[in-house]
């Protein structure tokens, strides 16, 4: 479970730039746009990018949000836990997808039918970066 005040944080902030691990145990990095969720902060991705293929491959990741001057920060390392139509039932995975858009975006999507439609067409995932340490200048 997030603490309340990093739940605040990443409510308030949603800018994230995320770290997994290539096959080389290189880093790669990716900017996304997050909000917390269940016991984590998440955010949603294609089925072709980097990030999700580290992930499926490597759950360990770092995520840091950050205020957009850098001066406030969170980082949450642990561990990821992906949701996608390989591993998650339709429905779960349509309420998962708009669950994160809601508090990614902060708000209602004006037309969810076409939303879920997009989110099937992008073969797109959820995210959840689940903590197993916390630290940074607003932790």
């Amino acid at each position: 479970m997030l603490p309340e005040n990093i739940r605040d944080f990443v409510t308030e902030t949603k800018r994230g730039v995320l770290t997994t691990f290539r096959r080389d145990g290189g880093a790669q990095m990716s900017i996304v746009t997050c909000g917390p969720y269940l016991e984590g902060v998440a955010f949603t991705t294609t089925a072709s990018r980097a990030k999700l293929l580290n992930l499926k491959r490597d759950p360990r990741c770092s995520l840091m949000v950050s205020q957009e001057d850098w001066r406030g920060y969170v980082v949450l390392e642990g561990r990821a836990q992906v949701l996608s139509a390989d591993n998650t039932s339709g429905n779960e995975l349509r309420d998962a997808l708009r669950d994160v858009y809601r508090t990614a975006a902060g708000q209602e999507h004006a037309n969810w039918d076409e939303y879920d439609r997009s989110m099937r067409e992008d073969k797109r995932s959820a995210v959840i970066v689940v903590p197993e340490r916390i630290y940074g200048s607003k932790a």
